[in-house]
């Protein structure tokens, strides 16, 4: 058995954050719904949302498409920082940084 390389934890865990933000963004209508709508997109907009996360958390775990996911994952969370900025939500930004600055290391490590 041979030990998991921190690049590859960090794949998992971001991969795992993605998942979440799936399942919030598709399951969880109620409470994200309205956040959408107070910020200007269309209703449906949440599982378009939903559905680019989870396909980053596909793409994060291989070695072979990790860059494509890492990419992905930075436009999702560049997104999700000007949007709760733009709507002077500043606290808002703070998780998706982190996460931004998350799959800059990833990427780092994948080149």
């Amino acid at each position: 058995m041979t030990a998991m390389s921190w690049p590859q934890a960090l794949a998992w865990g971001l991969a795992a954050v993605f998942v979440v933000g799936f399942i919030i963004n598709t399951f969880a209508v109620k409470m994200v719904g309205p956040e959408y709508r107070r910020w200007g997109y269309p209703d449906w907009f949440h599982f378009v949302t939903g559905g680019l996360e989870l396909v980053a958390a596909l793409l994060l775990p291989a070695m072979a498409t990790r860059l494509i996911g890492v990419a992905l994952g930075l436009a999702i969370m560049l997104a999700a920082i000007v949007t709760v900025v733009w709507h002077h939500e500043y606290r808002r930004a703070a998780p998706p940084f982190v996460v931004f600055i998350l799959l800059l290391i990833l990427g780092a490590t994948a080149i």
